[in-house]
């Protein structure tokens, strides 16, 4: 961020796609910031491209897209191996994906 007489330029990442947005605010008016919210999730299965999977509270959640990519071929070849999966999702603005995942602890119940 960076203040110049006309404004405040701002730069960001998007959490979703990984690109690069730049702005410039003027320095009297508010900006919205989004709340991201990350969760981890129990991964129950891989159906029709979309994660089945289980919170801590035993709801289910099929919603979210197996991600495309280098992440989505690690989750489903883990799952395949018969691992157990933590699937870590941020949601903000509407938007949910899955960006992590690794091997449930043993004994963890979860």
């Amino acid at each position: 961020m960076s203040a110049s007489p006309t404004g405040i330029r701002l730069t960001g990442i998007d959490i979703f796609t990984g690109r690069k947005h730049e702005d410039v605010v003027s320095a009297t008016h508010n900006v919205d910031v989004p709340n991201v919210k990350r969760s981890e999730y129990q991964l129950v299965d891989i159906a029709d491209g979309f994660l089945s999977m289980m919170d801590d509270g035993g709801e289910m959640k099929e919603d979210v897209k197996l991600p495309a990519g280098e992440l989505g071929d690690a989750i489903a070849a883990d799952f395949e191996a018969g691992k157990d999966l933590l699937v870590t999702v941020i949601s903000a603005m509407g938007e949910e994906a899955a960006i992590s995942h690794k091997e449930a602890p043993k004994g963890s119940g979860a």
